[in-house]
């Protein structure tokens, strides 16, 4: 049964259910946003009301009352009623303005700090009674409070009792923006149609979807929000699994390119200075039976990071382009392009087969002369970024699509690479592990083949888990290894409510390095809201050598491979998921040398380093991912929200697991005329069909 996406136009209906504000008004018809307003918006993607609505908040705050100084809890918000105690000072060594000032009640004195706020200095007298709220920390003994609000009593008792959102932020937007938009919103649109079938609901205790909505927003209880996120998760999965079922069902099963069985990659691998590991010579099998079988190739290769994916890669290549066809290669960054095909010439110059590569950020020139001799046909390999999906890339006997670190790439992106050919094989590699019962769901258009073998010349890496006492010490390792010629990472995440926070944390800890460090070390920052072009030149620099230490977000989890750096230390460890620390620690270890992971706790808390010893006494990827699976299945309502690139808005492939599986199979559950009739009589379940089709990734 093949199921074509209708083409259906908006009814009249549709154009006119609602004379109030509606899911697709500008953002510029909520009160209190203008212009300049607007703009920053933009910024985060949120053009109309229904983008605002899924702007989901990232944690939730819960409002609690004041404590007095000696109460407060490290790494905590908390809220504190004091007086003045010193005039305060503005301190300007920093590549911030920081207004500093000390505080006091009956038990105790605190000290503040406000970045980028010189106003503050101002507004704060002598003998004046303040209530500040933000997050506390100690530094040499004495309690800090980092970027507090100022609170009016009134003001202050409001909020008390209740869970407030706080939501993903950019420059010239505060969360208090966010919210009032939010508010505003949800008491004006009246376009909050429901699109899931009835029988759904009621069989998995589903809310209305405007009862759902506005529950993720301002939940009165964990219960209210619990239900909404069970609601929302369930509508992206389900809808997702559609998508799927949609590109299965278009997919034809014959090849046209069929590998020549006298063409042996197996020996091709003998010419490698390394012998392979059993694990990599059964999914090269695997794929080599695949390419010469007549039926197109949808293969999904999980292998954990370092267990040796490319070489397989490899074998896949040397097998098609001997056959007499062609291969595209496509990566997320420029950065790993330009290191898969310095590989690959490198590999591939003595066999003949010749590699270009073809990225957004050569000239208009060189991207010309490229896709040219593509349409040519002078070169066997093309590896490339989104580059190689461009309308006028023509790739003449495209037989094989490989795409690395896949779940990088939405269904659409995929699909629009093998459109370049004529049902191209596919092969696709992840170094994220997913465990295989949910693989199954995820990726059930696909044969799955995991690479469960590390090569033995890489050393397993050493773990520890520490807490913030250590730092010293830790610092005094990172030297000596630098010294002994590595390399090392350090990990920070986003912590700070600011809109700023993620420059400040990173950048203010790069100088606090140098200042330690001196002119003995190069320590370079790397973070999320950097241009391109930067991020790429910092990465480059530290592949080369150039860069001894590199403070950085997580977005070096999937990075360059720098087999030369050997430190990996990830500053308060316990707000991430396992999997994701196991993606970072896979930075390191790449090379012959000794690694080393550090994971600094700044919450020493039982349970937190409980977590973390799983990761610190396994380096097996996909052991991992089932711990983790295990663990954030309970969900922590309050944890921050430290997940990377998040395929969905909402929903989790951890802590969702459940839901996944339901979903796909309600999905199977509906023939073509049902699911065709929902999408034609459902705006809503239209454009979000359409989105996960063209941006879903996993």
């Amino acid at each position: 049964m093949n199921w074509k996406i209708p083409s259906v136009e908006r009814a009249d209906s549709d154009q006119q259910e609602s004379a109030n504000m509606r899911l697709e008004s500008s953002i510029r018809d909520i009160k209190g946003i203008g212009e300049k307003a607007e703009k920053n918006f933009h910024k985060l993607n949120i053009y109309t009301v229904g983008d605002l609505l899924e702007h989901y908040p990232r944690d939730y705050d819960e409002f609690k009352d004041i404590v007095p100084i000696s109460s407060v809890k490290i790494n905590q918000i908390c809220a504190v009623e004091v007086l003045l105690k010193t005039r305060p000072v503005m301190n300007m060594k920093s590549r911030f303005k920081v207004v500093l000032a000390d505080f006091y009640d009956r038990t105790g004195t605190i000290s503040v700090a406000w970045f980028n706020m010189p106003f503050v200095a101002k507004q704060l007298k002598m003998g004046t009674s303040y209530i500040l709220r933000g997050m506390v920390s100690e530094k040499k003994g004495k309690l800090y409070i980092s970027q507090p609000k100022i609170y009016s009593k009134n003001e202050f008792y409001k909020n008390v009792g209740k869970f407030l959102p706080i939501y993903p932020l950019t420059m010239g937007i505060t969360n208090n923006q966010v919210k009032k938009a939010m508010e505003f919103a949800l008491g004006e649109c009246d376009d909050l149609k429901e699109f899931l079938p009835s029988e759904i609901r009621k069989r998995y205790n589903l809310p209305i979807y405007s009862k759902a909505i506005k529950g993720i927003h301002f939940p009165m209880s964990v219960t209210e929000y619990r239900e909404a996120r069970k609601r929302l998760a369930f509508d992206e999965l389900f809808l997702y699994q559609a998508a799927l079922y949609a590109i299965r069902n278009q997919r034809a099963n014959k090849s046209e390119y069929v590998a020549n069985q006298d063409i042996d990659a197996l020996e091709f691998s003998k010419t490698l200075p390394y012998e392979l590991t059993g694990a990599q010579k059964q999914v090269s099998s695997e794929i080599i039976s695949d390419l010469e079988s007549g039926y197109v190739m949808n293969r999904l290769v999980q292998g954990d990071v370092g267990s040796g994916k490319t070489v397989i890669a490899e074998m896949a290549i040397y097998k098609t382009v001997k056959s007499g066809y062609k291969v595209a290669f496509m990566v997320p960054t420029e950065v790993l392009a330009h290191q898969h095909y310095q590989e690959l010439s490198r590999v591939f110059e003595s066999h003949g087969i010749s590699v270009c590569l073809l990225v957004g950020s050569q000239t208009a020139k060189v991207k010309r002369e490229i896709k040219e001799q593509l349409a040519f046909g002078i070169y066997d390999v093309v590896v490339g970024t989104h580059a190689l999906i461009q309308d006028d890339v023509d790739i003449p006997d495209l037989a094989l699509v490989i795409t690395d670190e896949q779940h990088r790439f939405g269904v659409r992106q995929r699909e629009k690479l093998s459109e370049k050919g004529s049902m191209p094989h596919i092969l696709a590699m992840s170094a994220t592990p997913i465990p295989r019962t949910l693989a199954l769901v995820l990726y059930g258009d696909m044969d799955i083949s995991i690479v469960g073998e590390r090569p033995s010349n890489r050393l397993p890496i050493k773990n520890c888990v520490v807490g913030r006492e250590y730092r010293p010490t830790a610092y005094k390792f990172i030297y000596d290894e630098v010294k002994a010629g590595h390399q090392a990472y350090i990990i920070c995440p986003m912590v700070e409510e600011s809109e700023d926070s993620e420059l400040e944390s990173v950048v203010e800890y790069c100088d606090m390095l140098s200042e330690i460090y001196g002119d003995r070390l190069r320590v370079d920052y790397l973070h999320g809201k950097m241009k391109p072009v930067e991020k790429e030149d910092v990465m480059t620099r530290f592949g080369q050598g150039d860069i001894d230490i590199l403070v950085s977000t997580t977005v070096v989890e999937v990075g360059i491979d720098v087999p030369n750096s050997t430190v990996m230390m990830i500053e308060n460890s316990e707000r991430f998921g396992l999997a994701q620390l196991h993606q970072l620690r896979g930075r390191v270890g790449r090379g012959g040398s000794q690694s080393y992971c550090i994971f600094m706790m700044g919450n020493t808390s039982k349970e937190g380093r409980e977590r973390l010893n799983i990761i610190a006494n396994s380096n097996d990827g996909f052991v991992i991912a089932e711990k983790d699976l295990e663990l954030r299945g309970q969900g922590d309502f309050f944890g921050v929200m430290q997940s990377g690139e998040r395929p969905f808005l909402i929903a989790d492939i951890f802590e969702d697991s459940d839901i996944i599986r339901y979903a796909a199979e309600e999905v199977k559950n509906y023939d073509f005329e049902s699911i065709c009739s929902f999408y034609e009589k459902n705006r809503r379940f239209r454009e979000r069909l359409e989105y996960y089709m063209g941006n879903v990734s996993l």
